[in-house]
């Protein structure tokens, strides 16, 4: 007798039940993430994280602090980045209508916490518009002091700029007998008028006559320092700013005639100085990418002291050094980071 086999789709009773046990799990996890969500919000899903940069990609200190930070907060957050190029476009209505989309972002995107690079994102963003707010934000890369911009805030901390100057100056003195006149020379910008103020303070506790030159062009930079071999050394500001400026141009126009020693804070002005003490970006990025990932995990903004920057590099520029006659004590060069 043949028997005919029955093949009956419709589930039985007990695989329904089976069924339904076993969700698929993709549903069963978002199904969980949506309560967890709604239950623990901002400890699940991902918090946002915005960098508002005062200056442009490719400026080598702001690019040196967005590698600092990112370092830190890859992966720990959704990071926006927001460059006001203020360094490349210097009048206020510019830098002030920057600071107003910065505020516009903020209000439209919501972030968790804001870090903001230089001196600008901190005048033009924190302090017009978000003194006291329900927004943290943390600052870094401000140069000297946070006095001008009213700073600590509720909800602010960050760690301040300070250059090496007493450490650069003492080791002039030490270097060469004659030390009673320097000059200053930098580009015409908000940032430099702070730093030849802090080291006309320092020239001035050291005995050092500081005259100084901040200048818009690249012509007028050369200009200046060629009126600078008549000094008994030259301090480099930074040319950030200097209209025209090209790196092979300069150097191949200051090497024949560098006669005086040089000494800078800046890295990238290392091209064109003999000596540096530099200051390091990376340190104000991963400083400030730890402080937002201590108020993402609850702490306050007012509970993280305002610091000042502990690290600096120190280099030496060697083709400069030849051309000029000058040498430098053995050991120091040893320690150095070299610009051939």
């Amino acid at each position: 007798m043949n028997h005919l086999t029955r093949h009956d789709h419709r589930p039985s009773r007990s695989n329904d039940r089976e069924h339904r046990r076993q969700l698929p799990f993709a549903r069963r996890l978002f199904a969980m993430l949506l309560y967890l969500g709604a239950a623990l919000p901002g400890t699940v899903l991902a918090q946002k994280c915005l960098f508002i940069s005062s200056y442009h990609q490719g400026y080598a200190w702001s690019d040196g602090v967005e590698r600092g930070l990112r370092s830190v907060l890859t992966g720990k957050c959704e990071l926006k980045q927001f460059d006001m190029d203020t360094k490349r476009h210097k009048d206020l209505a510019y830098i002030q209508a920057k600071g107003l989309e910065a505020k516009q972002l903020i209000e439209r995107w919501q972030p968790d916490v804001v870090i903001t690079a230089d001196d600008n994102a901190a005048k033009f963003v924190i302090q017009a518009h978000f003194k006291d707010h329900a927004t943290p934000f943390v600052f870094c890369g401000v140069n000297w002091t946070v006095e001008e911009y009213g700073f600590p805030f509720r909800n602010v901390t960050g760690m301040v700029e300070i250059a090496p100057i007493q450490p650069l100056l003492e080791r002039v003195k030490a270097l060469q007998s004659r030390h009673a006149r320097a000059i200053y020379i930098g580009a015409n910008t908000r940032t430099e008028t702070k730093n030849l103020a802090r080291f006309a303070q320092a020239a001035e506790r050291n005995g050092i006559e500081l005259d100084s030159r901040l200048v818009d062009t690249a012509d007028e930079w050369l200009a200046a320092y060629h009126l600078a071999q008549q000094y008994d050394f030259i301090i480099m500001g930074s040319n950030s700013g200097i209209r025209e400026w090209d790196e092979g141009r300069i150097r191949a126009a200051i090497l024949p005639e560098s006669r005086r020693l040089s000494i800078t804070s800046h890295g990238w002005m290392m091209p064109y100085t003999m000596l540096g003490y530099t200051k390091v970006p990376e340190e104000q990025g991963e400083w400030s990418g730890k402080a937002a990932l201590s108020i993402l995990g609850g702490t306050q903004p007012a509970d993280i002291a305002i610091v000042p920057n502990k690290k600096w590099d120190i280099w030496t520029n060697t083709s400069l050094l030849a051309a000029s006659g000058i040498t430098l004590p053995r050991n120091l060069v040893n320690k150095s980071k070299k610009i051939p």
